[in-house]
C-alpha cells in the first residue's frame, strides 16, 4: 500500500527544518506527484480526470508566493489535502455529469501488472520510467472494486481510500474533508459495509487468469454451451461505449443470454480481429484489437469458479493509456 507523508518530515525521516528549505520544498513536492497520481485515480476512477486534479493542485501550490510556501511545513501534506478536496468537489458533480452520459459509465482501465506510465497525448516526460507518473496497481484498483466506489457518497469514498489505502488516520481525513473524526469514521465504516454486500471476495488471480483463458477460447470459437458453463447464471455484462462507439445501452444479464450476446458480436465482427490476454487493473483481462487498433478492453470478476461480472470499456477516450506508446 502507499504510505502518506508523515507531517514535518520528508520519505527518508529526515526532519524537513534541518535541511535547505529550498532543495527541500522542491524535493518534497515532485516526489508527491506518484501519490497524488495514485490517490486521484482511486477517488475519480478516471485517469484524465486525476490528471486534470493533480494539475490543479500543482497550479495552487505554484500560484502561492515563495514566502506562502516556506511558511507551509509539510508540502506533500498541503498537496494530498487541496488534491483530495478537488477530487470530491469533482465527485459531487459527477452525478449530474453520468445522467448525461450516455448509456453505462465504467471506470477507466489501466494496462499492465504493476503500473501505468503516462502517456497523455500531448504530455512528455524526461524520462518514460519516471516513477511520478506511475499508478500503483492493486487490489483496491481492480474494476470490481472500483465499480463499488461508483456506490458510494463522494465522503464515504475519500474517507475509504485514504483510510484503508493510504493508511491516514481519521484525525486527518478530518482536516482535509472539514468533518470530525467520528463522522470519517462512520463514513468509512458505512463504505466497508457496502463492500461486503457486493458479494465475496475476488477469486484467486491463478483461477481468474483460467476463466478468462477459457471464455476466450470459447468465445473464438462461438460455442455457446461451453461459454454457458464458464458464465455464472445470474452474470452481468455491463458495456461503456460513451456514446461515441457502438454498445449495449444496458447491462445484459443472465449467463446464456450474454453467451448469445457475445457470440452474435463475433459473427459481426471482422475476420483479422484479434483478442488478446491482458492484465486490467492488475486483474487477468482480455483485448481486442483490429488493424492495430485497440476496440476494447475486457475486465472480469468471478466468484466460485465462474464469471460472474463483465467490463466492457469501449469509449476510445477511456483506451488512452492502452494505445499510448
Amino acid at each position: 500500500m502507499t504510505n502518506h507523508s508523515v507531517p514535518g518530515h520528508d520519505r527518508s525521516g529526515h526532519n524537513r527544518s534541518d535541511r535547505d528549505r529550498s532543495d527541500a520544498g522542491l524535493s518534497a513536492i515532485i516526489s508527491e506527484r506518484s501519490q497524488l497520481i495514485n490517490l486521484a485515480y482511486r477517488l475519480l476512477g478516471s485517469l484524465a480526470e486525476a490528471e486534470d486534479a493533480v494539475q490543479e493542485t500543482y497550479a495552487r501550490w505554484y500560484a502561492m508566493s515563495r514566502q506562502q510556501q516556506d511558511a507551509i511545513e509539510s508540502p506533500g501534506a498541503w498537496l494530498t489535502t487541496v488534491a483530495s478536496r478537488i477530487c470530491l468537489d469533482l465527485l459531487g458533480s459527477a452525478r449530474a455529469r453520468r445522467e448525461r452520459y450516455v448509456g453505462e459509465w465504467i471506470p477507466e482501465p489501466l494496462p499492465d501488472r504493476t503500473e501505468w506510465i503516462s502517456g497523455r497525448p500531448g504530455h512528455t516526460t524526461a524520462d518514460p520510467a519516471d516513477p511520478a507518473d506511475r499508478v500503483t496497481l492493486d487490489e483496491s484498483v481492480s474494476m470490481a472494486f472500483l465499480v463499488v466506489l461508483e456506490s458510494m457518497t463522494p465522503a464515504q469514498r475519500v474517507a475509504l481510500i485514504l483510510h484503508d489505502v493510504f493508511r491516514y488516520s481519521f484525525a486527518e481525513i478530518a482536516e482535509i474533508t472539514g468533518r470530525t473524526p467520528a463522522a470519517c469514521r462512520e463514513l468509512a465504516s458505512a463504505a466497508r459495509r457496502r463492500i461486503r454486500a457486493s458479494g465475496p471476495p475476488e477469486a484467486p488471480a491463478a483461477q481468474q487468469a483460467g476463466l478468462v483463458r477459457n471464455f476466450k477460447q470459447a468465445w473464438e470459437a462461438r460455442d455457446i454451451d461451453s461459454l454457458i458453463g464458464i458464465l455464472d447464471p445470474g452474470a452481468t455484462l455491463t458495456a461503456d461505449g460513451g456514446g461515441l462507439v457502438s454498445a449495449a445501452l444496458r447491462p445484459v444479464e443472465g449467463g446464456e443470454r450474454i453467451a448469445r450476446y457475445i457470440v452474435e458480436l463475433a459473427g459481426r465482427a471482422p475476420g483479422d480481429l484479434t483478442v488478446l490476454e491482458r492484465t486490467v487493473n492488475g486483474r487477468p483481462g482480455l483485448m481486442a484489437q483490429h488493424g492495430g487498433v485497440i476496440l476494447a478492453v475486457y475486465a472480469f470478476d468471478v466468484t466460485d469458479g465462474r464469471i460472474t461480472h463483465i467490463w466492457v470499456v469501449r469509449n476510445p477516450d477511456k483506451l488512452r493509456p492502452w494505445t499510448a506508446g
